[in-house]
């Protein structure tokens, strides 16, 4: 079996008294998308940061497409990408020009033509050429989502990739991701408070609260093992301790 495109072993991350992440440990296969769900605060964000070597782990390790973050980061980042509404893109910039410095530092070809296509792909085309701050929230999410599949990453990590869109241009956005997973055979991090968006596109989920790992598997049998309806149901059981999988159900 191929090594798995994500190994996070034992991570953990203390912001002085503070545990974000407390000895977490996952794979992701690849090829598959898997959703990082969790409350505000439950370590989504830091395990993101810690995964892109932007943030460094207290302890723990991480490894992406087989090369240890700590140590060879430098040998993944290119073939991977990021998108969150929460980060900003530089905001004097028009959309074209930053699609166009972030296309630069990844060393793309035609950069002209693959920006055109993203415009096309995204709908970016009657506000390309406006400055950044002079965005919706919504049209800064896909700018954002655009930008971190300009360069056609084998790993993209997804911190809430719909946020503020209307739902007619949500389900665009998931159906292009769907889309371009199956052309690509992509591998995709999702976290996200939206769980029908995670039912539809995850194969796996990991729950995290509080910064631990506290249950993990497919939607449909996360869903069966709390014995509810939907995963937003199973989300809200885990988020105020209501209920517990049995012992049996849970092995």
């Amino acid at each position: 079996m191929a090594a798995p495109v994500i190994r996070v072993d034992s991570l953990t991350k203390r912001f002085g008294n503070v545990v974000a992440v407390d000895d977490v440990s996952f794979t992701v296969a690849g090829g598959q998308t898997v959703g990082l769900l969790g409350g505000n605060g439950a370590g989504k964000t830091t395990t993101i940061g810690m995964l892109l070597g932007l943030v460094l782990p207290t302890s723990g390790t991480i490894t992406v497409l087989g090369e240890d973050m700590g140590r060879h980061s430098h040998r993944v980042l290119p073939f991977m990408n990021f998108s969150s509404p929460y980060v900003d893109l530089p905001q004097r910039l028009t959309v074209r020009e930053n699609l166009t410095v972030y296309g630069h530092l990844y060393g793309l070809d035609d950069l002209a033509g693959r920006i055109r296509g993203m415009a096309r792909d995204f709908e970016l085309d009657s506000f390309l050429d406006r400055p950044t701050s002079k965005l919706s929230a919504g049209q800064r999410t896909r700018v954002a989502l655009a930008k971190a599949l300009l360069n056609q990453p084998r790993l993209l990590l997804l911190d809430e990739p719909t946020a503020s869109m209307d739902p007619d241009t949500a389900d665009v956005m998931r159906g292009y991701l769907e889309d371009y997973q199956r052309r690509s055979d992509a591998t995709i991090l999702l976290a996200s408070h939206n769980m029908l968006e995670v039912e539809r596109l995850c194969a796996q989920v990991v729950m995290l609260k509080a910064g631990r790992m506290v249950d993990q598997g497919a939607p449909s049998a996360l869903i069966a093992r709390y014995g509810r309806r939907t995963l937003e149901e199973v989300f809200l059981d885990i988020a105020r301790d209501r209920t517990r999988p049995t012992a049996e159900a849970a092995q």
